[in-house]
């Protein structure tokens, strides 16, 4: 048998803060009706010559460094983000090259707040197909390049940060147990970036430079479907709620996280989220709330995590996990 497990995590996020306090000075909002409406407290802000390529790379010196791990033996790369340094080549080549990584495929992987699960179940089936032994799975964005920051409903959300994985080979257990992966196109212009093309779904789009979303549609479709989803993959692996150890939601808007734990019947104490300081992340925000379940005492190995991201597309993946860590062997960078 080949199974596949997640050996190793690191996180990074920039020094600089950006409170909603500060936020009041640059738009007319406030901190209570922030945090009312987000659970939003402050969110890190890349400086203007760090790109998400420098949050990859830091990311992965953060795991190294905490589980004593080499990288030069990846044979694959797969970096989720929607703001790559450029169109082209991929983040993926740049942090090859950066890491000294000799032998890697390397391949950006664009499914937006869904990206870090997608990149997993990429690298899960990379490495059960006896392809590959040992993948860097990385989800990062610096979504304050692409905000706009007079725009009150947008600002108040984005962060930026990265998470990196090292998924390897496993031939005594398999620690990935089921998935569930979607889409609806239809809801395409409800959170884009203009590039190429100014129209999708025959929808004369905003052209600009910056994130546009249409938050309102965007919640009414998550709560209407991502429920269902998640019971769907639960169905599909004969699980129920009560197994799971920790739900791992994209952290968009604690408001959003709120009715899909209800309508899934899960405590809210048990799900992990890291918009409180970081904001909302994209790809960044799953690994990223699950290292703090780590860093806080509060994921150990044998635990049974579902992560379920969801985003511009509309994509939307879960994973269902068992944790099994190696040995950290020093303390994590405190954030």
């Amino acid at each position: 048998m080949i199974g596949a497990r997640i050996t190793a995590i690191g996180t990074y996020v920039p020094e600089k803060k950006l409170t909603n306090h500060e936020l009041e000075q640059m738009v007319e909002t406030n901190n209570e009706w922030i945090i009312q409406r987000t659970g939003i407290q402050e969110r890190r802000i890349s400086h203007s010559d760090e790109f998400t390529s420098d949050l990859c790379v830091a990311a992965v010196n953060d795991l190294m460094q905490r589980y004593n791990k080499t990288v030069e033996d990846v044979d694959m790369i797969i970096v989720a983000t929607s703001t790559p340094d450029f169109p082209f080549p991929s983040v993926a080549s740049i942090i090859q090259n950066r890491l000294n990584i000799s032998q890697a495929g390397a391949i950006d992987l664009s499914a937006a707040c869904a990206g870090f699960v997608y990149g997993l179940h990429t690298a899960h089936s990379f490495i059960t197909s006896g392809l590959h032994r040992k993948i860097l799975v990385i989800g990062a964005d610096a979504l304050s390049k692409i905000t706009d920051y007079t725009d009150r409903s947008t600002c108040i959300l984005f962060g930026d940060g990265a998470g990196a994985v090292l998924v390897e080979r496993d031939d005594e257990y398999e620690h990935f147990n089921g998935f569930h992966l979607g889409s609806d196109g239809s809801g395409a212009q409800h959170v884009y970036r203009t590039g190429i093309s100014k129209k999708v779904n025959g929808i004369e789009l905003l052209d600009t430079q910056y994130l546009v979303q249409n938050g309102r549609e965007v919640f009414r479709w998550v709560v209407r479907n991502v429920p269902d989803c998640i019971k769907q993959l639960l169905e599909k692996t004969n699980s129920s709620s009560k197994q799971i150890d920790w739900f791992i939601p994209h952290s968009a808007n604690l408001r959003l996280i709120e009715p899909i734990c209800e309508k899934l019947e899960y405590p809210l104490e048990k799900t992990l989220y890291s918009l409180e300081y970081f904001g909302n992340t994209s790809a960044a925000t799953i690994p990223l709330a699950l290292d703090l379940g780590i860093r806080e005492g509060k994921v150990k190995n044998g635990d049974k995590v579902l992560m379920y991201g969801f985003g511009s597309g509309l994509v939307h993946a879960g994973q269902l996990l068992k944790i099994n860590f190696d040995e950290q062997i020093n303390a994590p960078t405190p954030f």
